[in-house]
């Protein structure tokens, strides 16, 4: 079957655009299978592994379907952590960039009256986790009178952490007439009782997971005693010598603990678990994602949500209690094509969940050796070499999209009388400027805030200091992203 790309569906010049700039180049599977369908408006039940490329596959024609000029919003989309809503959230804003579509994540530790404000402007996009979207729902800050599509991501994850009341009740509460779309990487009953329940004889589709099997990712594991783990991943980490790795631990306790052990041994490391601050969380992925530092050690609250495409290893140091979680944790490696290595430290306690796990993927994780002493010998120079050579730190396409891409603070809105067209109509007009270079604009009642796009916000900045929006001069300045 011939190769098919993005320009073969009916997605307006603007999608393409974003695409493009995104580097988005070719459809991966479950983009080809999905796309047309949802285009058509045709409930979907997907059965597709993490890191198959599953956001844009319901992003591209969400951004599509939604009407730019309706002010509520039209599509919610369901994450089971706040990781992941900031993360489709971000994927969905760089997709819609050109149509302006505007995206809102509501999540849970961070300030609801922010969000009923961000609420208040026009919204075409929703997404969030259960437990805040159902508080904004019951205290009437999200508007369900105009909702056309609803998303739910990560499914089964979502049904794991105990949410399936709280997603049945927003459910209950959107639209009959509405397209449903859900996506899941396992099918347990509840997610199957779910898709019977809600949907309207969806069409089902089903992408083989390649990322279980040893085509992509390499699952190996080796056994020890629980008091030569550490020296265990010391060596491990030596031999490997992997430029980007997460190590999974059970417990806060865990990570802090073994994050502790490799600072002090000068390792790159950072660590992330759900204890910590939401900003701090946010921080420490982003700079993982940039390589600051190689080693991230985390709970499974890090194996959603975490959308890198160059991690090479994932070591289990601690069995996950879930089988699932295997799979999870294992599907950061090995996406987007590349291929990955899954090693997991295994004790003798593990063996009931180790079997739990082999039954569940359908195939036996294969024993190896612990790395010998000559082959650390032979391997310490190098790793102790790339300890300390400096990091290039990476840039993806959406960093450099975003380096377009200012935002500019007007000190004028709502209260002014002033409107998104008043901004456009006037920015457009100037020398050196289109509408296509104008971003998303979001009005408060002081103040508005303008995204000027490819590179051309200095150039709109000067010209704005001395330019009249519908007869007002405004005070504007670069405002924080």
């Amino acid at each position: 079957m011939s190769q098919r790309h993005f320009t073969d569906y009916p997605l307006s010049e603007e999608i393409v655009r974003a695409l493009n700039s995104l580097g988005y180049e070719t459809p991966t599977k479950v983009q080809t299978e999905v796309i047309p369908v949802a285009l058509v408006k045709k409930d979907l039940v997907v059965k597709s592994q993490t890191g198959s490329g599953k956001t844009a596959a319901y992003g591209i024609p969400l951004c599509e379907l939604v009407d730019w000029n309706e002010n509520k919003p039209q599509a919610l989309i369901l994450t089971p952590t706040r990781e992941l809503a900031l993360q489709v959230k971000e994927d969905i804003t760089n997709i819609g960039r050109f149509k302006r579509i505007k995206v809102t994540s509501l999540y849970g530790k961070h300030p609801f009256h922010i969000q009923k404000a961000e609420l208040k402007q026009r919204t075409h996009i929703v997404v969030g986790t259960p437990g805040r979207v159902l508080d904004h729902i019951e205290r009437g800050t999200l508007s369900l009178e105009r909702m056309a599509y609803l998303v739910i991501d990560e499914a089964d994850e979502m049904l794991n952490m105990g949410f399936i009341e709280q997603v049945q009740s927003i459910i209950q509460a959107l639209p009959s007439d509405r397209v449903t779309m859900l996506f899941s990487a396992t099918f347990p009953d509840d997610v199957d009782q779910l898709s019977r329940k809600y949907m309207d004889h969806p069409v089902n589709i089903e992408i083989k997971a390649t990322g279980i099997t040893t085509a992509t990712i390499d699952h190996s594991l080796i056994q020890v005693m629980e008091t030569d783990k550490l020296l265990l991943l010391q060596n491990l980490l030596i031999v490997e010598n992997p430029d980007s790795c997460i190590i999974f631990c059970r417990t806060q306790e865990n990570v802090d603990i073994l994050f502790r052990e490799l600072a002090d041994l000068d390792y790159p490391c950072d660590r992330i678990h759900g204890g910590m601050e939401q900003e701090e969380r946010f921080e420490v992925m982003n700079a993982f994602r940039r390589g600051q530092f190689r080693y991230l050690i985390a709970t499974d609250v890090a194996a959603r949500g975490i959308d890198i495409t160059n991690i090479t290893h994932v070591i289990n140091y601690d069995v996950p209690l879930e089988k699932e979680s295997y799979v999870h944790r294992t599907g950061r490696t090995g996406r987007a094509g590349k291929t990955g290595k899954a090693i997991t430290i295994v004790t003798p306690k593990d063996s009931k969940r180790l079997a739990d796990i082999e039954a569940y993927i359908g195939f036996a994780i294969s024993p190896v050796k612990a790395p010998s002493e000559e082959a650390i010998d032979r391997c310490r120079e190098d790793f102790e070499q790339k300890l300390h050579v400096k990091i290039k730190l990476k840039k993806d396409k959406r960093e450099q999209l975003n380096q377009q891409i200012m935002k500019l603070n007007f000190n004028g809105g709502k209260k002014k009388k002033l409107r998104a067209v008043d901004f456009v109509g006037t920015i457009a007009k100037l020398d050196g400027v289109t509408a296509d270079d104008i971003g998303i604009i979001t009005i408060f009642d002081h103040v508005t805030d303008v995204e000027i796009l490819n590179g051309k916000g200095p150039l709109v900045l000067e010209i704005m200091k001395n330019t009249t929006v519908k007869g007002k001069l405004l005070k504007v300045r670069k405002g924080n992203k």
